[in-house]
């Protein structure tokens, strides 16, 4: 049982948000979703005690209720943050493996917000770096320093190609090399996953992308070839 008296939303309220949860469990009420929407994720990435307290409500609702499907899905990508409430996380571990399922099952479905699912997925699988970072690969890049020469190197994957590159911002991109796919054969881990969900539910464009994202890169400074995803892990979440 939730003791809603100390589970305080954005604007320091403690009443609020089981009211709201009542509303839309008894009706689809967009207002109420609305203000539910402020109350547990407001900007900047912040969420609080009640953002959690209502996450398995949300997660009942989540099979029936689009809003349900979205707010739950942003409430655990924005769980990696630094919010004081891994107790009340911790606590929502049954909420989330149900919330995996029902999001796989919505995948299959191949939905117009097939990538909002898929990024919703990914922090369902505690990879919240990916679920952050991950584009649909029309115009998706990932900065960071080669690991020989310290160069700042830019790795594109888009429409525009697929390459690394030195930034120069009179010149854009500058001396692009060729980026090398993974095999999908060869994918381990999260990016196996994510390619072999992808190519299940029919988005070749983003299976395509994944095996440039876990391939290699060639540093266009010092020509050493490097994995992409090893360095991107490196400089964003070093602790994994």
């Amino acid at each position: 049982m939730v003791n809603w008296a100390r589970m305080h939303d954005c604007c320091g309220e403690v009443d609020r948000v089981p009211e709201l949860l009542h509303r839309v469990e008894r009706e689809d009420d967009a207002e109420a979703w609305t203000e539910l929407g402020f109350r547990l994720c407001l900007e900047n990435d912040l969420v609080l005690p009640a953002s959690f307290a209502a996450l398995p409500r949300l997660v009942r609702l989540a099979s029936n209720t689009p809003r349900a499907r979205a707010l739950a899905g942003t409430i655990l990508q924005r769980a990696a943050g630094r919010h004081g409430c891994d107790d009340l996380f911790a606590d929502c571990a049954e909420a989330v493996a149900e919330f995996r399922v029902l999001l796989d099952l919505h995948l299959k479905s191949r939905p117009d917000d097939y990538l909002a699912g898929f990024l919703a997925s990914l922090a369902a699988r505690k990879q919240y770096h990916w679920s952050a970072a991950l584009g649909d690969f029309t115009d998706d890049f990932y900065d960071f320093a080669c690991p020989h020469c310290d160069a700042e190197v830019t790795i594109a994957i888009g429409d525009y190609g697929r390459y690394s590159a030195i930034r120069d911002w009179n010149l854009g991109d500058v001396d692009r090399r060729d980026l090398r796919p993974a095999s999908p054969e060869g994918l381990t881990g999260p990016g196996r996953w994510m390619h072999e969900t992808a190519v299940r539910d029919g988005q070749e464009e983003l299976a395509r992308g994944i095996t440039y994202l876990f391939g290699d890169a060639e540093c266009p400074r010092c020509a050493s070839v490097f994995n992409i995803v090893d360095e991107y892990a490196f400089a964003n979440c070093p602790g994994s």
